[in-house]
């Protein structure tokens, strides 16, 4: 069984950066693809980006591709979200899912995620 927690959310400023950890357990993480979901109150959650485990093929939400990053550490089971050039759109609670070996941009074909963690952008 996958567990997921997720941390590394803050306040930043517009413009600013911040990295967010994915921690995996349960089982390693060269069978998984672990996606990057976010979500706002009132609204759906939306898929921003997502790594494979075996060959680490990537794949983004358009509205952040050039400026976030995914990557993993396969010693360590962790995958990270590199997020630059932040806006307040961003602002939402990001969580992590994992599924089996491909990405997918839907959530429903992801297991639940961790409970994640508030990124705020504001000034």
């Amino acid at each position: 069984q996958v567990q997921l927690v997720e941390s590394g959310g803050d306040l930043v400023q517009p413009g600013g950066s911040l990295r967010l950890m994915c921690t995996v357990s349960g089982s390693p993480m060269d069978y998984y693809a672990i996606a990057w979901f976010r979500q706002v109150p009132g609204k759906e959650r939306e898929f921003v980006s997502c790594i494979t485990g075996s060959e680490g093929r990537t794949s983004y939400a358009d509205s952040v591709k050039g400026r976030f990053t995914i990557a993993r550490e396969l010693a360590k089971n962790v995958v990270y979200l590199q997020m630059n050039g932040l806006k307040p759109e961003d602002t939402a609670v990001y969580h992590c899912h994992s599924r089996p070996f491909s990405c997918r941009t839907k959530l429903s074909d992801y297991r639940s995620g961790g409970l994640g963690t508030q990124v705020t952008v504001s000034s």
